[in-house]
């Protein structure tokens, strides 16, 4: 029998200032003007259609994600979040994140997005070197980051926001060592809370990939890796996901649902849902209508397609999230959230500790830091 997981939100807002070369999400620049109030009454109704997935829980996170989600008024923030909870019940302690550009107009609406429900930024810095940003096709400045952090550290003093995160990119193109750690060392030196730290990836269809730039060599980024993660680790963030790093109890609450393998419904443009049905014995994934002008089509139905997962496609569809975590996890958990035996993947687990790539605690399992490092010929395993 299946067990119903904790339950999250996940808003899409696709409009974005300028796209940028190295993004694939669903996101579009602005052209014309953005149809704010008729988006809203959208996402609604789009929620309106999603209520018989919630199954009686409250909402254990939100995040408001995009394209550039701070594009949008503090009214129009608060018009969303007022919206659902009418609809939906948030826990005593839900976690509101939205994504911000650190450009200066959107910082000056911070503290108008807290007002409005918000309790967690993420700031998406990528860098502080000029030349760099302006590589990544982003519209601010190192010192506009920098501004915004500083904001963003005064809110949580004086109003109720929680926590922020700082998006730090490496790996760019033509990127030092020196380059890379700079980055990183003046991301500490703001303390944030929590920290993302990933490497840059050319993705299919994006402008990075039909025109590549050149990246530094694996042997750099595996330098910059090391020496990155020791320079974190001591200034007292701890790892936690494969690219996230955070003080004690910042972790981000709404991406630990996403990787403990829980549900969370989406709507807005092409947003993704994962919603389990434990009265019909399986987890469908969800994925709404993507270009904007079709979402918004009254004509048509907000939902693209709604797909169950095969039976033999859940456990890795299960340790590929669970493994992004450095915690260990359960074979019991994985049996509740599958409804799957733990038969099904034991022989597997024991490969993968045969192999150092996995550590086993009475029940439960840990990736190594091996693993870490070989994360997809682990997860090839359970294919």
């Amino acid at each position: 029998m299946l067990q119903l997981p904790p339950l999250s939100l996940y808003i899409h807002i696709p409009w974005c200032i300028q796209k940028c070369p190295y993004c694939d999400f669903n996101s579009h620049a602005v052209k014309q003007g953005i149809p704010e109030q008729e988006y809203i009454a959208h996402l609604l109704a789009d929620l309106d259609l999603d209520l018989e997935y919630v199954q009686g829980r409250t909402l254990h996170s939100i995040f408001i994600g995009g394209g550039t989600p701070s594009v949008f008024s503090a009214e129009g923030i608060a018009a969303i979040l007022d919206g659902v909870q009418s609809r939906i019940a948030f826990a005593a302690d839900i976690e509101i994140t939205m994504e911000a550009n650190p450009g200066t107009v959107e910082a000056e609406r911070f503290a108008g997005y807290v007002k409005a429900g918000v309790s967690r930024f993420s700031i998406g810095v990528q860098s502080f070197q000029n030349d760099k940003l302006t590589r990544l096709g982003r519209i601010h400045q190192g010192a506009e980051a920098s501004n915004a952090a500083q904001l963003a550290t005064a809110l949580l003093t004086n109003s109720p926001l929680k926590s922020f995160n700082l998006d730090l990119m490496h790996g760019l193109p033509e990127q030092s060592i020196d380059d890379a750690l700079s980055d990183l060392q003046q991301a500490i030196a703001l303390q944030p809370p929590h920290l993302s730290w990933y490497q840059l990836t050319i993705e299919p269809n994006t402008a990075f990939a039909s025109k590549p730039p050149v990246l530094p060599e694996d042997d750099i980024l595996w330098d910059i890796q090391e020496q990155g993660h020791a320079l974190l680790t001591a200034a007292g963030y701890q790892q936690y996901e494969t690219s996230a790093y955070a003080k004690v109890g910042f972790q981000c609450r709404h991406n630990l649902n996403y990787w403990r393998f829980g549900d969370y419904l989406g709507i807005g443009c092409g947003a993704h849902g994962k919603i389990t049905l434990p009265e019909h014995g399986h987890i469908v994934r969800t994925v709404k209508v993507k270009h904007p002008k079709g979402y918004m089509d009254l004509s048509k139905a907000y939902l693209d397609s709604a797909t169950p997962v095969p039976s033999d496609e859940l456990p890795f569809e299960y340790f590929m999230n669970r493994f992004r975590l450095l915690e260990t996890c359960s074979i019991a958990e994985f049996t509740a959230y599958t409804g799957l035996p733990a038969a099904t993947v034991e022989p597997i687990l024991v490969k993968a500790m045969q192999l150092g790539l996995v550590n086993q605690q009475d029940q439960h399992y840990q990736i190594t830091p091996h693993g870490v490092r070989y994360l997809n010929d682990l997860l090839q395993m359970f294919l």
